[in-house]
């Protein structure tokens, strides 16, 4: 028997933003689910806008597993994980081990096509999966700061800032085109 997928499912008992006031809270089962639509977006708009090939479906499926292995180190607030290199090499490694255990809840005949899922995907999609994640957590702080929660306003200069520092044409399209709607309510989006 194999528990790779009921272990899956528990992606909904870990939250995000652990450190920051949230007006709705966000876990990594919803977060990822985000990150694939934007990263298939992402994808899309370089091939089929910028006329750049990209594999659109392996960018959405990379993305759908991009933080799987939470599931056993726990969303890692940003601040702790990128505080100095030596952190970050090692939550890395831990990283690896997670992921290597996920591995191997699966039968010998489907690791295969999860490994690159959990461990070191395609430059190309890395980037796009990078990017998405950045773009989904921007959002979140779009959302959070629509509903009056001033918690998320250096969060949304300083993710803004960095998404703009990737210098990626898709990205800033994205921006132009479809981020304003995240800020507006419903009857506005009507």
């Amino acid at each position: 028997m194999y528990h790779f997928f009921a272990y899956i499912s528990r992606m909904k008992y870990i939250d995000r933003w652990s450190l920051m006031r949230n007006s709705v809270t966000e876990n990594i089962q919803e977060h990822s689910h985000m990150v694939a639509v934007l990263a298939h977006a992402l994808a899309v708009i370089r091939r089929d806008v910028l006329g750049v090939p990209c594999d659109v479906d392996a960018c959405a499926s990379a993305a759908l597993f991009h933080d799987a292995t939470e599931i056993f180190t726990g969303d890692l607030p940003t601040p702790i994980k990128y505080y100095n290199p030596a952190i970050r090499d090692a939550y890395k490694q831990v990283e690896a081990v997670a992921a290597d255990r996920l591995l191997r809840m699966l039968p010998a005949e489907m690791q295969g096509a999860y490994g690159p899922l959990l461990g070191e995907m395609d430059e190309e999609v890395r980037v796009i999966v990078k990017a998405a994640d950045k773009l989904s957590a921007y959002i979140k702080c779009l959302e959070e700061l629509r509903g009056g929660n001033k918690e998320f306003l250096n969060a949304a200069e300083e993710t803004l800032a960095a998404l703009n520092a990737m210098d990626l044409p898709e990205v800033r399209y994205f921006l132009e085109q479809f981020a304003a709607g995240f800020g507006l309510t419903l009857d506005e989006l009507t």
